[in-house]
């Protein structure tokens, strides 16, 4: 009874996150437990539609001068995130599985004349998902990709490149049978 207690004044501090920052724009959403906003001060805009719900443990990050956009009636299931360094829009209708990820950034990189991760420094490019799309539970979207309208997007596929409307995609794995 008290954890219950506990989960209703932290989705009340969330709330109020989102209604104290001057760019985000939302009504009627639902947070689960252990959600967390990790909102810039100067980022440029959030816009979350009606009827949107995050379950639990969802996490969503919008840096300085990043725009998320979500459409009306998403549902975002458990352990997802967002992470959001310069623009990534959602459609309406379109539900998330489990765990999926979204990252509009990769870290930069050298590789001549020595291999070098660059931790804070970031290649960037937009993500734009359709509306009426499914994405299946453990799919990562990565930087730069446009998936069309109406497309089913199956469990654990890494989406890398863009998706046209209408369109199922499959994580397809070859059993490979070995005798004993």
């Amino acid at each position: 009874m008290f954890y219950n207690f506990l989960e209703k004044i932290y989705r009340r501090q969330q709330l109020s996150l989102l209604k104290k920052h001057s760019r985000v724009f939302f009504e009627n959403i639902r947070l689960g437990v252990g959600g967390r906003f990790v909102l810039d001060k100067d980022l440029k805009k959030v816009s979350i539609g009606k009827s949107v719900e995050f379950r639990n443990y969802c996490c969503i990050l919008v840096t300085k001068e990043a725009t998320l956009e979500i459409g009306d009636r998403f549902f975002m299931n458990n352990f997802c995130s967002i992470n959001c360094l310069e623009h990534i829009s959602i459609g309406e209708n379109t539900l998330f599985g489990e765990n999926v990820k979204l990252y509009d950034h990769n870290h930069a990189y050298e590789t001549s004349p020595a291999f070098k991760v660059h931790s804070s420094t970031f290649t960037k490019a937009p993500i734009k998902i359709g509306s009426n799309c499914w994405l299946g539970s453990n799919v990562t979207v990565l930087k730069g990709v446009t998936i069309g309208d109406n497309c089913i997007i199956g469990a654990g596929c890494t989406i890398y490149k863009d998706i046209p409307a209408n369109t199922q995609v499959i994580n397809k794995q070859d059993l490979v049978h070995r005798p004993l």
